[in-house]
C-alpha cells in the first residue's frame, strides 16, 4: 500500500513557506495569516498548531498545504492527499475544536475524512460566500458608528452574546458563566476592534473585525437589533466598519454569510462586495 506522507507540526524555519502559501490567497487566508504575523509559528503564542503537508523533498523546507489547529480547525489549501494527512493528524490527537472553518472545499473535503469519528455535527453550512471590497463604499457610512470604549463593555457585551446565539445557536455563557468569551470581547474592544452605534445607552449596532493581517480585515458578528431591523442600520453600519478598514487601514474589507440569508447579501452588495471565494462551517 502507498503510503500518504505525514502532515508535520511547523516551526519558525517554516517561515518563509508558509508566507508563501498565505499569500496565495490574503482574502481567504486572513484568519491563519493574522495569527501567524501577530504571534509567529509557536504554538504557545500561536494558541494552536500550525500544521504543514508537502510531497516535495529536498534541503529547503517547503509547504504545499496547510491546516492551523485550535479553537477552530481551519485547513487553507491542500488537495485530497493534504486533507487525508490532516484528517489522520487530528484524529490522533482527538477532538479539541468547536468547529471547522475556511474554504468549502478544503472543510468539506476535511470533514468528509473526519466525519465517521466525529459526526454527527451539530450543524454544516456548505455554502457561505465569501466577499470581499477594496474601494470606499459607495453607501455612505453612519457617522455615529464608533470604536468601542473599555468601559463600555458591559453595555456592549448583551449584545454580543444575542449575536452569537442567534449566529451560532449556542449561549457563549455555557459552562464557565461566560468569562471566556468576555475575555474575548474584551481584547477586539481593547484593540480597537470592536464597533457599535449607542442609543440612549443600548447598542442597536456592532460589528467587530475579528481577524486583522497586514492586507485584510475580516468582519463578523454583525448585527443588529431585533426592534431597528430593516431601518437601515446593518448597511450603514456594516459600511462605517469597511470605511475603517479600507480607508483608515489601507486594507481589504471581508467577511463571509450564509447563502440563504439573502437580505443580508443584497445589504453588503449595496455596500461594494462581491464575491472572491466560497466558505464551509462545520459546528459541533
Amino acid at each position: 500500500m502507498l503510503r500518504l506522507a505525514a502532515a508535520r507540526l511547523l516551526d519558525e524555519r517554516d517561515g518563509p513557506a508558509v508566507q508563501t502559501v498565505l499569500a496565495e490567497d490574503p482574502v481567504a487566508a486572513c484568519i491563519v495569516a493574522s495569527k501567524v504575523e501577530w504571534a509567529g509559528l509557536d504554538p504557545w503564542r500561536l494558541d494552536g498548531e500550525l500544521w504543514g503537508y508537502t510531497t516535495r523533498s529536498g534541503r529547503h523546507r517547503t509547504v504545499d498545504a496547510l491546516c492551523f489547529a485550535g479553537r477552530n480547525l481551519i485547513p487553507l489549501s491542500g488537495n485530497a492527499s493534504a486533507l487525508r494527512s490532516f484528517a489522520d493528524r487530528a484524529l490522533r490527537l482527538g477532538r479539541t475544536c468547536y468547529s471547522l472553518v475556511g474554504p468549502a472545499e478544503q472543510v468539506l473535503g476535511l470533514w468528509a475524512e473526519l466525519e465517521p469519528a466525529w459526526g454527527p455535527a451539530r450543524e454544516v453550512r456548505d455554502d457561505q460566500p465569501l466577499l470581499a471590497v477594496r474601494d470606499i463604499p459607495p453607501l455612505p457610512p453612519d457617522p455615529t458608528v464608533r470604536q468601542v470604549r473599555p468601559h463600555e463593555i458591559d453595555r456592549y457585551l448583551p449584545a454580543a452574546i444575542a449575536m452569537f446565539i442567534e449566529e451560532v445557536g449556542v449561549d457563549p455563557r455555557l459552562g464557565d458563566g461566560g468569562s471566556a468569551f468576555r475575555a474575548r470581547v474584551a481584547e477586539l474592544i481593547a484593540a480597537g476592534r470592536a464597533f457599535a452605534r449607542f442609543e440612549h445607552g443600548d447598542v442597536v449596532f456592532k460589528a467587530e473585525i475579528g481577524a486583522l493581517s497586514r492586507s485584510v480585515g475580516q468582519i463578523q458578528g454583525v448585527w443588529v437589533h431585533p426592534d431597528r431591523r430593516g431601518s437601515g442600520l446593518g448597511s450603514a453600519g456594516t459600511a462605517a466598519v469597511v470605511d475603517r478598514i479600507v480607508r483608515g487601514m489601507g486594507r481589504t474589507a471581508s467577511l463571509y454569510v450564509n447563502a440563504y440569508n439573502a437580505a443580508a447579501r443584497t445589504a453588503y452588495g449595496r455596500i461594494g462586495f462581491t464575491q472572491v471565494g466560497r466558505f464551509a462551517t462545520v459546528l459541533f
